[in-house]
C-alpha cells in the first residue's frame, strides 16, 4: 500500500513509525502548507495540501492519511479535500491486539500496544493512541482522540470530536459528548455533555463552551 501523509507535526512522525512497522505499506508523499511548492526528496513528494487532489487524480493507488493530532484540524481538512471514504487509509500497528469482531473506519490509527475488544466500533479518521484500550461494545465516532493510556471500560459512547485525555479512565455505559475534552487522569463516572471540559476524580465539568464544531 502506498500513503501519502498530510501533516507534519509531531503526531505525523508517530503514524510514520506505524507505517513503517506494518511492512506492507510505503511512504511516498508528505503533504503540508507550509511546502508552497512540490518537491521530491529520496523519492518522496513534498507539497502544499492541495497536492492530494493531484495525486488522486494521476495516481489513483495511492491512499491518504491526515496525520494531524488536533481533532478540529483533522475534520478541517477531510472536508477541504472532499474525498470519498475509500481513498483513505486505516492503519493498525502490529503490536496492536484488535478483535476481528470490532470495526476500524477509514482514516483512522491504531497506536502500538493498544487493545480494541469485540464490538468496539471506530469512526473515520480516529486516533487510538499508544497503550489505550478499548473495551468490548464501546463506540467511538469520527474525529475522537482517544490518548495514550486511556480505557474505555465497556459500552461507552465516545461521540465525533470529543478527546479522552492520557491516562483517563471512563466506566461503563457512560457518555463523552461531541466536542468535549476529558482531562489526564481523570475518571469519568457520569455523562460528560458535549462542548465540555470535565477533570478530576471523580472528573467535575469545569469548563462548557457556548458552541461547538469546527
Amino acid at each position: 500500500m502506498k500513503i501519502a501523509i498530510i501533516g507534519q507535526g509531531g503526531h505525523s512522525k508517530v503514524v510514520r513509525d506505524v507505517i513503517k512497522a506494518m511492512g506492507d505499506a510505503e511512504i511516498v508523499g508528505c503533504l503540508d502548507d507550509k511546502f508552497s511548492a512540490e518537491f521530491f526528496h529520496e523519492q518522496i513528494m513534498y507539497g502544499p495540501v492541495d497536492s492530494a487532489i493531484r495525486i488522486s487524480e494521476d495516481f489513483p493507488e495511492v491512499k491518504f492519511f491526515v496525520a494531524v493530532g488536533n481533532n478540529r484540524v483533522r475534520k478541517q481538512i477531510v472536508e477541504r479535500l472532499g474525498f470519498p471514504e475509500e481513498f483513505y487509509a486505516t492503519l493498525i500497528h502490529p503490536t496492536a491486539q484488535v478483535s476481528a469482531d470490532s470495526m476500524i473506519g477509514p482514516g483512522s490509527v491504531v497506536m502500538p500496544c493498544v487493545v480494541v475488544n469485540s464490538d468496539a466500533l471506530l469512526g473515520a479518521h480516529v486516533i487510538i493512541n499508544t497503550c489505550s484500550v478499548v473495551e468490548h461494545d464501546s463506540k467511538i465516532e469520527d474525529f475522537v482522540h482517544i490518548s495514550p493510556n486511556a480505557t474505555l471500560t465497556g459500552n461507552v459512547t465516545v461521540r465525533e470530536g470529543a478527546q479522552v485525555g492520557a491516562s483517563a479512565t471512563v466506566i461503563p455505559g457512560r457518555e463523552i459528548g461531541e466536542w468535549a475534552m476529558v482531562g489526564a487522569g481523570a475518571t469519568v463516572i457520569h455523562n460528560i455533555p458535549a462542548n465540555s471540559t470535565a477533570v478530576g476524580v471523580p472528573a467535575i465539568v469545569k469548563i462548557r463552551e457556548v458552541t461547538g464544531g469546527v
